[in-house]
């Protein structure tokens, strides 16, 4: 019993892993949320660099698998 529960949990990992890179990401991505909302209420445009790094980070999990493996995009001032 003991066995296949370790062989669950080892299984799991990806998954886990996964999931943690999903739960930063989505941070990120909510920590910039603002810049949308007041740039969609004045009419004016989302600086450029604004979307591509929105835009990076939801790409993110096409390349990385767990947070030990991702390389963050830098974002914009």
């Amino acid at each position: 019993v003991k066995q296949a529960e370790e062989k669950a949990w080892t299984d799991g990992q990806a998954i886990r892993d996964l999931a943690d890179l999903r739960t930063e990401r989505n941070r990120l991505i909510a920590e910039t949320d603002w810049v949308v909302t007041m740039h969609k209420e004045l009419g004016t445009n989302i600086p450029t660099a604004m979307k591509t790094y929105r835009q990076a980070l939801r790409d993110i999990t096409d390349g990385a698998t767990s947070l030990d493996d991702v390389t963050w995009p830098t974002k914009p001032s």
